[in-house]
């Protein structure tokens, strides 16, 4: 009796086990959607509340100290889809394109695409250009060729009106009316229109990632100008540090040229290199950007509105942040915090709301998403003739389950900029790859943002740390705009050789 008693819990426990496995081929995967923001910094309420975002990130895992790998576009979005620092890529700038010059790495829509999901994008995801080869890596990430908007072609037109001119300009600060544009519309409207119908006509039962990409607020600070009433300049604060700090190396000031060069900003006259923005003019810049982040807020909530968020994963961050004045600085180009933090959102349908103040990277978007989805990461990629490790980010599922799981987590982020010279120039922002001489790394725990600009070799992508041009030390907890450099103090002395050794452990 008792043999008989056991052949049958064997038989019941054998046949669960094969129901599950059966129930686990058999089920739906979940859809991915992607919503990638061209400079969009980390707002709060502070500055200035975005209700769709806000909404969207209550109820979903915040990361409150999400931080780019390097900030600029190009390099910060093929380290995002490949899962690698700008390091391992050899781009710092926009001319040269991974898969010929480094390695064939995989991006995380390719091996979606390659797991049986049908994969889409939409407006700007990869930098267009050389650095995603002038076909946003399409076919190897893509299912389809990749849609652009048609009115991107006039995004440095001339379409910006003047109080005081019947004359078009090409302004920084440029509302409008979306009627009067070239063709009657912007590229944002474009995309979302496009990824509105995308929902609307799906009817294939394959898996899909939709990778959405809006351009604003990316200067031009061009966007509905109902959107500019929204925030009043009386409600608009100006940095508390509005000039470059004393204690600030001049290689981590930049002179943020593209904003120089609007026809609006010329006409102020501001010295080159160290001038900095009229008191009045902070303010406006400020309220425009505000009110361009604003109708992208706008989009998300309407494109958000089409989503089933009981079958679809969604993500939403931005490539990098934006200066709005603080110590000087405007546009990104630096190793700041307000340079390289980005809202970084994950809604899933199994995890509930969380905030998380834990510092992560945008490298770690790659393994999260295959966590999640329950696909295996590739283990050893080629790097010429070399194994390598494929993906430099870590999954953040454990963060957001369990805290007894992410103890041994890495809990700091690594950002990096290039220079031309200690001296800034006409081309300290963007530096082409031949003329970087330094390299700028940095740290960012919970409460300290450590930086050293080492001398860097162009051609070997080595470093000299014995070559230093500038460090510098900011401690959270007292300076949350990093105006007081505190590297030479001597109470900070052992946190900055801790943080020293520690940068210098895992830049490699």
């Amino acid at each position: 009796m008792k043999l008989y008693l056991v052949i049958y819990i064997c038989i019941i426990s054998i046949s669960k086990i094969l129901s599950q496995d059966v129930q686990k081929k058999n089920q739906v995967k979940r859809n991915i959607l992607i919503i990638l923001i061209d400079d969009m910094r980390h707002l709060t309420d502070k500055n200035i509340f975005l209700p769709n975002i806000q909404k969207l990130a209550a109820k979903s895992v915040a990361f409150q100290n999400a931080f780019a790998q390097q900030a600029l576009c190009a390099p910060s979005r093929n380290s995002i889809l490949t899962g690698r620092r700008p390091d391992k890529l050899h781009l710092y700038d926009f001319y040269s394109y991974w898969r010929d010059t480094v390695g064939n790495f995989s991006t995380f829509p390719q091996i979606f695409k390659e797991h049986g999901y049908d994969t889409y994008s939409v407006g700007k995801i990869f930098h267009p250009g050389l650095s995603s080869n002038f076909t946003d890596d399409f076919p190897y990430s893509w299912t389809e060729e990749p849609y652009h908007p048609a009115s991107q072609k006039y995004k440095d037109a001339a379409v910006c009106k003047s109080k005081h001119s019947n004359k078009l300009y090409k302004n920084l600060l440029c509302p409008i009316n979306v009627n009067k544009q070239p063709d009657g519309t912007l590229p944002d409207l474009e995309s979302l229109k496009y990824s509105i119908d995308f929902f609307k006509k799906r009817n294939s039962n394959k898996p899909f990632l939709l990778a959405v990409g809006f351009h604003k607020p990316h200067i031009p600070l061009k966007y509905p100008h109902k959107f500019l009433r929204k925030v009043p300049i009386g409600v608009v604060t100006p940095p508390i540090m509005p000039d470059m700090p004393k204690k600030m190396p001049t290689v981590a000031w930049h002179p943020w040229t593209d904003v120089r060069q609007r026809d609006d900003i010329t006409n102020l006259n501001i010295s080159f290199p160290f001038g900095t923005m009229p008191p009045k003019w902070t303010l406006k810049i400020r309220q425009n950007y505000y009110a361009a982040a604003l109708y992208i807020d706008d989009l998300v909530g309407k494109l958000i509105s089409h989503v089933d968020l009981n079958n679809t994963i969604v993500v939403l961050t931005s490539d990098h942040g934006w200066s709005l004045g603080e110590n000087g600085l405007w546009a990104k180009y630096s190793n700041f915090d307000v340079a390289l933090r980005v809202p970084l959102i994950f809604k899933v349908p199994s995890k509930p709301p969380k905030s998380i103040s834990t510092p992560v990277e945008l490298i770690d978007v790659f393994p999260t998403l295959l966590t999640l989805a329950e696909i295996k990461p590739p283990n050893h990629c080629k790097n010429n003739d070399n194994t390598v490790k494929c993906i430099d980010g870590k999954s953040l599922v454990p963060l957001m389950s369990d805290k007894s799981h992410f103890s041994n987590l890495i809990k700091f982020a690594i950002s990096q900029y290039p220079r031309p010279s200690v001296h800034p120039v006409n081309n300290s922002d963007k530096p082409r790859l031949r003329d970087i001489k330094i390299m700028g790394y940095s740290i960012r725990t919970k409460r300290y943002r450590y930086t050293e600009w080492v001398e860097f070799n162009n051609t070997m992508f080595s470093r000299n740390w014995n070559k230093l041009y500038g460090v510098e030390l900011y401690d959270h907890t007292l300076d949350e705009e990093e105006s007081n450099n505190l590297y030479d103090e001597n109470k900070y002395k052992n946190v900055k050789n801790k943080l020293s050794n520690l940068l210098r452990l895992h830049v490699d």
